[in-house]
């Protein structure tokens, strides 16, 4: 069941459970990283696309990673000190910061020659049921990527109107039966664990014919993505970025559902007509067949990239 994560836990080298990044070569490629550059990873999650730009930039390279997720960076940190990118004085400079990429016009320093965001929910989300990402284990409604925030997933389902539940599950989650979930919830509350959750929606929406995907995955995407504002963040992102970026710096962004592809096919297309953006794929580019096949989850990421003229 395909929940929207971005990559498959792996046992690392160093005893860590590591991760295999979506989309990896074709993200690098690009972003044809310059040696000495300055690029950011707007989204390091276990570092394994920060970990390969490293590799590529040498000093006086310059990597600036953010996040939302603090146990994200700690576990990227250690990954990026321990894999060995080569003598200390060719080293990059690697700066990690807990911060949303909405802010990326604030904490970004020098102008940049290349920006990447994954916008999948990470492994280490997912694998741990007291994050509340997931309905495969039990675990409280919280969701939160950044566990600092206020907003969690339980004050949604039990303190939002019946209305506000359905039009925000429909919206978000592209769920034709809203309604009758929103009702459903309302009429279960108080609603406290993940299980709870899905058993409620699952009752409510059984799966129609040729459904692939469990029948709680659709709320529990609407849930994450309002809980973390996920689209207000992006679009916040593609407005700050021709700032950011360096006359042909690149923009490599991967997103896992249509509503965040539409918001950057879009942008992208309105780069073009002013004049600031080449576009660097007509079309959306996707996980190959053996990809897909060592990691189901690829199978709904799409990269769309662009470069910046002058």
């Amino acid at each position: 069941m395909d929940e929207g994560s971005t990559d498959t836990p792996e046992r690392g080298g160093h005893g860590e459970i590591g991760h295999v990044p979506v989309l990896l070569k074709e993200a690098i490629d690009f972003l044809a990283v310059r040696r000495g550059g300055t690029y950011i990873d707007a989204t390091v999650g276990l570092g394994g696309h920060s970990l390969e730009i490293a590799r590529r930039l040498g000093a006086p390279g310059h990597l600036i990673g953010l996040d939302k997720d603090p146990a994200a960076l700690e576990k990227a940190g250690v990954r990026l000190r321990t894999s060995g990118l080569g003598e200390q004085a060719d080293r990059p400079r690697i700066e990690l910061r807990h911060a949303s990429f909405a802010s990326l016009a604030e904490v970004q320093g020098p102008m940049a020659d290349g920006l990447l965001a994954d916008l999948g929910v990470s492994s280490l989300q997912f694998a741990d049921p007291m994050r509340g990402f997931s309905f495969q284990a039990e675990g409280p409604l919280d969701m939160r990527m950044d566990p600092q925030s206020e907003l969690t997933a339980e004050q949604v389902v039990n303190q939002f109107d019946e209305r506000e539940l359905a039009d925000l599950i429909y919206e978000f989650g592209e769920e034709r039966r809203s309604r009758r979930i929103a009702r459903a919830i309302v009429r279960s509350r108080p609603i406290r664990t993940t299980a709870q959750l899905a058993e409620i929606v699952s009752a409510a929406a059984r799966p129609m014919k040729y459904e692939r995907i469990h029948p709680a995955t659709r709320t529990f995407q609407a849930l994450r993505i309002f809980v973390n504002r996920e689209l207000d963040d992006l679009r916040a992102l593609l407005e700050a970025a021709p700032q950011i970026l360096k006359p042909g710096g690149r923009l490599v962004i991967i997103s896992f559902h249509s509503l965040e592809d539409r918001i950057v096919k879009d942008a992208l297309r309105d780069g073009v007509k002013q004049g600031y953006y080449k576009l660097l794929t007509k079309k959306p580019v996707t996980a190959r067949e053996e990809e897909v096949d060592r990691n189901p989850r690829a199978r709904s990421a799409k990269l769309r990239a662009a470069e910046k003229v002058s």
